[in-house]
């Protein structure tokens, strides 16, 4: 009932093509990023923000970099862990040479290091695609973590060998390092993930995201159009890579702290991979599902069980969500490959038709 297009007249191409072309859609962002701004800060608890909403950000800005490459433009990759590791060894490095800058310009610029990695190991994708590009970005993702781990240069030789984050603030305010509160870390999180949603909604609404999913979808057919695919595809490369380096650094000055090279594993890559499978390829929105029922998942079910008197291991609810997670990739593969985005966009397409039948 309240959720109509009726009388929201266009008069343009490019208001009709808007990110949010309907009022509801808009109020319902607003509503949400206060939630998000505002409502969450005063209500949740240290713990809530520091250990549900912080990851729950730095994941679904890795899936949007991943969906990018994948979802947008059809280029499977399972290297994701090995560009968050580039942002975050170049993000530390960056600290530490020039202590004096404000973190969160490093935390961005990190993603340009990240960036010039995937372009260079995305140069293949004109040749090959399908299993051997991944079998191609699999092959980067060894090759850069065996890098992290054997370049002390990295870590400032230090003999952990990890990344030890450095207390660095905000106008006055600790955002990194031991004395930086959750509060801090939350909101550093949330501006940088409002903010390149928001750069990334704009890139796939216009010229550039229909040039990646013209190559989707046919790239010979595309080529023939006039689309170059060799700077198209790298490009998806670079602004995917981008994303990626900018969620591994924030995954590590915003929420652990402190990494090791194993963080940027290949089961990082699997696991950023799947919360784009089920919050549905070619999507934003669904990036945000996808990362929520994964990352919640195992969270939930030490909270659950144990309620119901089923007494488990840490090890057992790790091997559950290991089950449900591969049970969940099955059925939505198999029922609506779109993911929780479909199921999304069918329920708002509900309303804007209720209660006549379509």
């Amino acid at each position: 009932m309240f959720y109509r297009e009726t009388g929201q007249f266009k008069t343009s191409y490019a208001a009709d093509m808007a990110v949010f072309p309907i009022r509801q859609d808009r109020i319902g962002i607003a509503l949400i990023l206060a939630l998000a701004g505002i409502g969450l800060p005063l209500l949740g608890s240290p713990f809530f923000l520091d250990v549900i909403m912080v990851p729950f950000l730095v994941l679904s800005l890795a899936t949007i970099g991943l969906n990018i490459l994948t979802g947008y433009t059809g280029l499977l990759s399972l290297g994701t862990g090995a560009f968050m590791g580039v942002g975050a060894f170049a993000c530390y490095k960056l600290t530490t040479a020039f202590p004096q800058a404000n973190i969160l310009v490093w935390v961005l610029a990190s993603g340009v290091f990240s960036a010039l990695a995937g372009t260079f190991f995305g140069l293949p994708s004109l040749r090959i695609k399908g299993f051997y590009l991944v079998v191609a970005t699999l092959a980067a993702q060894f090759f850069l973590q065996w890098v992290f781990t054997r370049m002390a240069w990295l870590v400032n030789y230090n003999t952990s060998g990890a990344i030890e984050v450095p207390l660095r603030t905000l106008f006055g305010v600790p955002i990194t390092g031991a004395t930086a509160s959750p509060l801090a870390r939350y909101y550093a999180t949330l501006g940088i993930v409002v903010f390149l949603t928001l750069i990334a909604s704009n890139l796939v609404h216009g010229r550039i995201g229909r040039n990646w999913m013209a190559v989707r979808d046919m790239d010979i057919a595309a080529e023939l159009m006039g689309i170059k695919l060799l700077p198209t595809k790298l490009l998806a490369f670079a602004v995917s890579s981008f994303y990626c380096g900018v969620a591994g650094a924030m995954l590590v000055f915003f929420w652990q702290g402190s990494a090791e090279p194993e963080v940027f594993s290949v089961e990082q890559s699997f696991q950023v991979l799947f919360m784009a499978i089920i919050g549905g390829l070619g999507s934003l929105i669904g990036c945000f599902f996808g990362a929520a029922l994964i990352y919640t998942l195992p969270i939930l079910l030490r909270a659950t069980l144990p309620a119901i008197g089923l007494d488990v291991t840490p090890a057992t609810v790790e091997q559950l969500t290991f089950v449900i997670t591969g049970a969940l990739i099955i059925l939505f593969l198999a029922l609506e490959p779109h993911g929780l985005a479909r199921l999304w966009a069918t329920g708002k397409q509900k309303l804007r038709t209720w209660p006549f039948p379509y």
